[in-house]
């Protein structure tokens, strides 16, 4: 398999459980905030509960909804993207692993590329069933575009 173009050399996850990969070839890890995980290199954490003994940063998200601050938000998600195509393992977590962790995740794949009205069925089928659980959710990613947020680079 070759090396796909513009992510650095990244670093192996120990495990691949909730590990998708984006459009752009980026693989982010979408896991419970209170699960036992192996490390990662960055967390882009979405709920209150146990922080990680290695970087991360904390969205305010209530559960249910969308972020509170939607320019925090977008500003987290670039650096995820921004550390996931530096080769560093990324992760993103919330309380219960599906509705803001799969949101994010489709959040994600857009700002990679992925046309808005496809994340959500691509999370589902790439991360969980379940994932972006409520209609603002859904609603909050037909909204997120590449080219309204600026770009990610």
């Amino acid at each position: 398999m070759g090396k796909v173009v513009g992510v650095q050399e990244r670093r192996a996850w120990a495990d691949e459980i909730g590990v998708v990969e984006l459009p752009g070839g980026v693989r982010i890890r979408g896991r419970r905030i209170g699960d036992r995980a192996s490390p990662a290199d960055f967390s882009l954490l979405l709920a209150p509960g146990p922080v990680p003994n290695w970087t991360y940063r904390r969205v305010r998200w209530p559960d249910f909804w969308v972020p509170l601050d939607r320019a925090d938000a977008v500003d987290a998600f670039g650096e995820a993207l921004r550390r996931g195509y530096a080769g560093e393992r990324v992760e993103v977590a919330c309380r219960g692993g599906t509705g803001r962790t799969g949101t994010a995740l489709a959040a994600l794949a857009i700002l990679d590329g992925l046309p808005a009205e496809e994340a959500v069925d691509w999370v589902r089928a790439a991360y969980r069933p379940g994932a972006v659980e409520t209609p603002w959710q859904r609603r909050w990613l037909r909204h997120l575009t590449r080219s309204s947020t600026g770009r990610i680079d």
